[in-house]
């Protein structure tokens, strides 16, 4: 099982980093005091369904989060692979984000309300953390889809499958899908239509007649190639870009043969090529 720490300066993305592994199949939990990490770790070890997690521990954890070396050690020597990962931000960006956010510093009162000398005093007590880290990220200047490449080149971590893409299905009878649903929508009510077969029309695209009379349509076929194309350039630049999820909708009138055909086809299409892709068939 794959176990990453994450730790640093308050302020520094410690969370955001967490979310980008997440989405990447990790599973994460923040603000989990280092005394308990090892007990966490025994649960997971015994559920199949984990086979990597990453933990968020930091000085929200007052004197317990003290004990994080000691831990770390208790794991690796337990024979666990663990990797600690330190998030870091200059001192005048750290405190230009508590004071855009209006949050409270965790050494706040420890520092009697100054924000420059609780900032001074973490960075003190996380010195020896930082240098003992195994992965580092300076997130200063760095935007969200940046800081996602990043994250994951240092994980050396596959891009294609930190996005999942869903091909959908739908029925334009039915009502049009909001903005909100989908990234990429395709009318393809000028294919060659199953319903008007007697022998068909009560069939779906998930059937192999149905699907043999779609994709067999030299329309359907040069619909694809020119789909192909253009989902071939798109969707690696997505990923580049940080994207997490991709909806792709396909609509035909009823929504029940060539749209759930065509939502099938590059659903394997897809997944033939390394991406986590699945099927939603709004109306069959």
């Amino acid at each position: 099982m794959e176990i990453i720490i994450i730790t640093g300066l308050s302020g520094s993305g410690k969370s955001c980093v967490a979310d980008i592994l997440e989405d990447a199949g990790y599973f994460c939990v923040d603000n989990l005091p280092p005394g308990l990490i090892p007990k966490f770790v025994e649960v997971c070890k015994d559920n199949s369904e984990i086979e990597k997690i990453a933990l968020v521990t930091d000085i929200r954890g007052g004197s317990m989060f003290l004990s994080l070396p000691e831990r770390l050690k208790e794991l690796r020597e337990q024979g666990y692979r663990v990797r600690l990962l330190y998030t870091d931000a200059e001192p005048e960006i750290i405190k230009k984000r508590f004071n855009e956010t209006r949050r409270r510093h965790p050494l706040t009162d420890l520092a009697k309300g100054d924000l420059d000398k609780a900032v001074a005093a973490e960075n003190e007590i996380l010195a020896s953390l930082k240098q003992s880290a195994d992965l580092y990220i300076d997130t200063g200047g760095i935007g969200v889809s940046r800081l996602k490449e990043h994250v994951l080149e240092l994980l050396e971590h596959d891009f294609s499958a930190a996005m999942t893409i869903t091909c959908m299905s739908f029925g334009f009878k039915h009502g049009n899908i909001g903005s909100g649903q989908t990234d990429l929508l395709f009318d393809v009510r000028f294919l060659p239509n199953p319903f008007y077969e007697d022998e068909l029309k009560e069939k779906t695209g998930l059937d192999a007649q149905v699907r043999d009379f779609v994709m067999n349509s030299d329309c359907t076929k040069t619909l694809i190639a020119k789909l192909s194309d253009l989902l071939d350039f798109m969707v690696p630049e997505y990923v580049r870009e940080g994207k997490s999820r991709l909806t792709i909708a396909f609509g035909c009138t009823g929504g029940r043969h060539r749209s759930v055909a065509l939502a099938e086809y590059f659903r394997d299409r897809l997944s033939d090529k390394g991406y986590s892709a699945a099927t939603l068939h709004k109306n069959i």
